[in-house]
């Protein structure tokens, strides 16, 4: 799983500009990391992932990067990770497991970056570090299809933690939902929700904000 739309999209947008410390939880192969390193020059950026494949292949990317001083990763659970007690993030990215009742792939480390699992990351372990490892004003932005992300919405509640933007992905203006990408923080407060086809209607053509805004990080664009 080493780059997908919905996560470009997530990385993209995630509200981090003001962010000094963030935090991209199961960074996979880096990508989240790398494009808050290129979204936010002042920040410092830490990651995690237990998958021992991905994690060398996030450290190469880092390493070869522009940005190599500011990321930091760690290859460890999220449990030892918080174990070290780290400095509270102004902002933590997660694009975490959410097939939870599909079929799994034959393919182990496929499985994992897809399934949610016993031995991997829960919505409630993910809630939990979150509400502990936040500053006052830090926010944590989650990628989930509808259903997950309604069952993490309640885990979040409670770890007192509230929804404040949902950004909707459909391929198209008049399809189904696709992902949810939603921003939490510590103040409940009405969330404000945002359509966001990834597509014109009735053609492959990207939409104009999907340009917009990935732009910066897609070559075709």
């Amino acid at each position: 799983m080493k780059v997908c739309t919905d996560a470009c999209v997530l990385g993209a947008l995630a509200p981090i500009a003001n962010a000094q410390r963030i935090l991209d939880i199961g960074t996979g192969t880096g990508l989240l990391a790398l494009m808050a390193a290129q979204r936010n020059p002042h920040a410092q950026i830490e990651a995690v992932e237990l998958d021992e494949a991905a994690a060398a292949q996030a450290a190469a990317n880092f390493a070869a990067s522009p940005w190599a001083g500011r990321l930091r990763l760690h290859p460890v659970p999220l449990a030892a990770f918080a174990a070290t007690e780290p400095v509270p993030f102004d902002h933590i990215l997660c694009n975490p497991p959410f097939f939870r009742n599909s079929l799994r792939s034959p393919n182990a480390q496929r499985t994992t970056a897809r399934h949610t699992a016993e031995d991997s990351l829960t919505f409630a372990e993910l809630a939990g570090f979150a509400a502990r490892f936040l500053t006052p004003a830090g926010q944590l932005t989650v990628l989930l299809p509808l259903p997950e992300m309604q069952q993490f919405e309640q885990e979040a509640a409670a770890a007192s933690l509230y929804p404040t933007h949902r950004r909707v992905l459909h391929h198209r203006p008049d399809s189904k939902p696709l992902r949810h990408i939603t921003t939490f923080s510590r103040q409940p407060a009405p969330a404000q929700q945002q359509a966001l086809p990834l597509h014109e209607a009735g053609s492959e053509d990207y939409s104009a904000w999907f340009r917009e805004a990935l732009g910066p990080f897609y070559l075709a664009l």
